[in-house]
């Protein structure tokens, strides 16, 4: 039988870990005139972990993170780091510090000054910021770089040295707006790698908001997918990708058939809409063969071949109704267009609301 999907609650990591958690959103919501950016958000992040809030633009993410760091203030609803209710209180009242996209690293110092600026704005004795902003540029690989100016840099360096700006305050949540967006796509994989390598050497909260579902996929403890200033999921990734709990969520994340209607209910024998990953299906040209125990088969015309290298994409019209999309590897050939039939196992056609 087709999966249903999950519920969770809001209470499930602080069960789990027994710790109070280190940001709760209650009732969280942030109007702008008419504009509901942020419409109703309860979510705990425990102490440790990497969050990721992952949407499109304009669906409220990058608004709950201002609203953590202080930079907007809700309309209504609490904001809690550790316990301490934080709602009202100033940015530099807040135990958090964010990176943003832009790094805004002063072009006139040197990559030791970045670092240590913010200690000497708070009248941290010299010796003792150099200490500590060394030992920042060293959790970041760039012990070897004080020197140097940031125009100096690459994009990853520089990008490198902004966290090291705000890890040397020892925050106990990090907030990252897009970091990696100015990077190339081979350097921003390279980042998303090290990121979170020096989030485990750290060992304090990251919230990481992007629009990019592989970087929330790679990097993230768990991900909450954000759409028209709501969550629809809160899990880990592999919970929403393989058990979206909407037809949003499946769509948003990575890519996923949708089979409704008259297809889904005489391909797979009951009415609703369904996900179906497009890796999970296999393609054959077996037309008569008869779905093996356990799986769920439809025949169809190949209407579309997108050929990727090391993938080759299928767009293929269903007879029963409605059309799938299936990826596979490039290894045994390409099929021209044609009649085909596809197979999938039950658990992989997931029911969506």
């Amino acid at each position: 039988m087709p999966n249903q999907a999950p519920s969770a609650t809001r209470d499930e990591p602080e069960a789990a870990t027994g710790q109070r958690p280190a940001i709760r959103l209650s009732g969280l919501r942030k109007h702008f005139g008419d504009v509901h950016a942020v419409d109703g958000v309860d979510l705990d992040i425990p102490p440790g972990e990497f969050f990721s809030m992952l949407g499109p633009s304009g669906s409220g993410k990058t608004t709950v993170l201002r609203l953590i760091a202080g930079f907007e203030l809700p309309t209504e609803g609490t904001i809690e780091l550790d316990g301490r209710d934080v709602s009202r209180l100033a940015p530099f009242e807040r135990d958090v510090n964010t990176v943003f996209q832009d790094y805004a690293l002063f072009p006139h110092m040197n990559v030791m000054q970045n670092v240590e600026y913010g200690l000497r704005v708070k009248r941290v004795p010299k010796q003792q910021r150099r200490e500590r902003a060394l030992e920042a540029l060293k959790t970041v690989r760039l012990e070897d770089y004080g020197s140097r100016k940031p125009a100096q840099l690459s994009g990853g360096q520089r990008q490198r040295v902004a966290l090291a700006r705000a890890l040397v305050n020892r925050p106990k949540v990090l907030l990252l707006d897009e970091p990696l967006g100015a990077l190339d796509l081979k350097l921003r994989q390279a980042m998303q790698l090290e990121l979170k390598q020096i989030q485990r050497d750290v060992g304090i909260t990251f919230v990481f908001v992007t629009h990019d579902q592989d970087e929330a996929l790679t990097m993230s403890d768990r991900i909450a997918v954000f759409n028209d200033g709501r969550i629809e999921q809160v899990g880990p990734p592999e919970e929403v990708y393989e058990r979206p709990a909407s037809a949003f969520v499946a769509g948003f994340v990575g890519t996923s058939n949708l089979l409704g209607g008259r297809g889904a209910e005489s391909v797979i024998g009951r009415p609703g809409l369904f996900s179906i990953r497009p890796e999970k299906i296999r393609i054959d040209g077996q037309l008569s063969e008869p779905a093996a125990a356990g799986e769920t088969s439809a025949t169809g015309t190949v209407t579309d071949v997108v050929y990727a290298g090391a993938t080759v994409r299928y767009s293929v019209a269903l007879d029963a109704g409605g059309r799938l999309s299936v990826v596979r590897q490039n290894t045994d050939g390409v099929f021209a267009d044609g009649r085909v039939r596809l197979s999938w196992r039950n658990e992989h056609s997931f029911q969506v609301q």
